[in-house]
């Protein structure tokens, strides 16, 4: 039945306008509650937006009134908290190549287990952020676009840039 739903919203309903269209407001529970069928597990309210990519949704887990942005790319193994925003076009990766021998070329060498990527609640990812595997969002962070994420990030910190790093705290003065 799974493969069902996969062929259903690969197919077809993820080429419906995106979710802030407001004639079209329905579209966004009929994609979220067909991609509901193929993650882990996901809170109420979920959205998943126009394009979004989430492979088989094995080992994607999304908290309440949260989501996958639009054209966004994810993998799991991840876990995405309650109230996180997600801009366009994020790329969330678990996965990666062995590169520890120099005498076999890297595509040979095989792949490292996936490591999981954590996104605690009320976090905003800008647009077009890349975040690596084993990051962890802590809770009311802010991304801000085109960030690449290679570290954790702290509670309530915003941070950005290339790689990503701690521009200011929200919660301090």
């Amino acid at each position: 039945m799974k493969i069902l739903y996969l062929c259903l919203y690969y197919g077809f309903l993820q080429y419906l306008p995106a979710s802030d269209n407001t004639y079209f407001g329905f579209i966004r529970t009929i994609r979220s509650g067909v991609a509901k069928r193929t993650l882990n597990s996901y809170g109420k309210n979920i959205n998943i937006e126009k394009k979004a990519n989430f492979g088989t949704g094995k080992g994607i887990e999304i908290g309440d009134k949260s989501g996958i942005g639009v054209n966004c790319h994810v993998r799991g193994p991840l876990k995405i908290g309650s109230y996180v925003m997600m801009g366009p076009e994020v790329l969330i990766l678990t996965s990666s190549h062995n590169i520890d021998r120099i005498d076999t070329p890297m595509n040979l060498q095989g792949h490292p287990a996936k490591r999981k990527v954590e996104i605690k609640d009320d976090v905003w990812i800008g647009a077009r952020v890349i975040i690596l595997p084993g990051v962890t969002i802590g809770t009311g962070a802010i991304i801000g676009a085109g960030a690449v994420v290679t570290k954790n990030v702290e509670d309530y910190a915003i941070v950005g840039g290339n790689p990503a790093k701690l521009i200011r705290f929200r919660n301090e003065n």
